[in-house]
């Protein structure tokens, strides 16, 4: 294990993102929703539900908003989301993998490979990427649940394979059979984690320069203000100055 955060860029400034509240809770209940219509409604029973749930709450999504969301599975009044990843590269040579919740997929696949085709991107073919990447469970604390000694001392106790610890926060990495066990593990300690999902490590960085670290975040803002992405994953690097520039 680690204690350092080596991969605090692997999602695109998680803190600017964070501050965009007009296309985030629709992403959050689409996910509520899909987690409830495949398994129990019930997020004592239902994991990834849980997660979901916990992951709207640690963005202040107000309960009328999350219970709604549920409702809509219980009631079958959703449409039919299906999962999908896309692969491609970005500026620099950044590897990117995007995941989506669409209710039509050429839709999305038009809108993920016009984003990138304007701003400096390309798309790859399946496996293109991932292969680069390593499957996971990623458990996010803010840096209020303690300091980095307690939080690696209690993942090391629950089972995790790696933490890394900064002035933002805890990023605990377990293997993606784990993840559910772990955190049922860590919240008696640490108290709930603002995010737990399955995520895409990288295996290995690639530190990126200021011109090309502009355009892959236009890139990656494009993609993100698409309301059926969910997530995107790269393997970039960028050093703290050049993202203080950028803004």
């Amino acid at each position: 294990m680690a204690g350092h955060s080596k991969y605090k860029n692997i999602m695109y400034r998680k803190g600017a993102q964070d501050k965009k509240r007009s296309g985030m809770f629709s992403k959050l209940s689409r996910e509520i929703t899909v987690a409830a219509k495949m398994g129990l409604p019930d997020p004592d029973m239902n994991p990834r539900l849980r997660m979901a749930i916990n992951a709207a709450k640690a963005q202040s999504m107000p309960k009328d908003n999350i219970q709604r969301a549920v409702d809509k599975a219980s009631k079958g009044d959703t449409e039919n989301y299906e999962e999908i990843r896309y692969e491609g590269f970005g500026p620099g040579g950044v590897s990117l993998i995007i995941e989506a919740l669409t209710d039509n997929r050429n839709r999305t696949a038009t809108n993920v490979r016009t984003g990138m085709a304007k701003n400096g991107g390309n798309m790859g073919a399946s496996g293109s990427v991932s292969h680069a990447f390593d499957r996971m469970g990623l458990i996010s604390y803010p840096a209020s649940a303690g300091d980095a000694e307690k939080v690696f001392e209690a993942a090391l106790e629950a089972g995790a394979e790696d933490v890394q610890s900064s002035e933002d926060g805890h990023e605990i990495w377990t293997s993606n059979e784990t993840l559910h066990e772990v955190v049922t593990a860590l919240t008696p300690v640490l108290g709930e984690p603002e995010g737990a999902k399955l995520a895409w490590r990288p295996q290995t960085m690639v530190e990126v320069g200021e011109d090309d670290a502009a355009t892959l975040f236009k890139l990656i803002d494009t993609l993100d203000d698409d309301d059926d992405v969910q997530t995107v994953w790269g393997n970039y690097e960028v050093s703290d100055a050049i993202l203080e520039k950028l803004g």
